[in-house]
């Protein structure tokens, strides 16, 4: 089973709004998830994001794949270097 950490879009039209969600990569972008570990909202200023830092080191440690997007949030944050 191939664990991504990625992107799981609410919020309506023209305005989203993230959460950052554990799930098989095998699901649909906003499907059936593992975990949800944070959020983020690009539409404040500036951008809100907020990551529970012990999850998503434990997800990482076991394996979890972060996308390029999530790579950026967690070293913006502060999570990873």
């Amino acid at each position: 089973m191939a664990v991504k950490m990625r992107l799981k879009r609410i919020g309506a039209k023209k305005t989203p709004f993230y959460r950052v969600v554990v799930a098989d990569s095998r699901y649909p972008r906003n499907g059936r998830f593992i975990e949800e570990i944070g959020y983020y909202n690009p539409m404040s200023e500036p951008a809100d994001i907020n990551i529970d830092a012990e999850k998503a080191k434990k997800w990482i440690s076991n394996g979890a794949q972060p996308t390029d997007t999530v790579r950026a949030l967690l070293k913006k944050s502060g999570i990873t270097e």
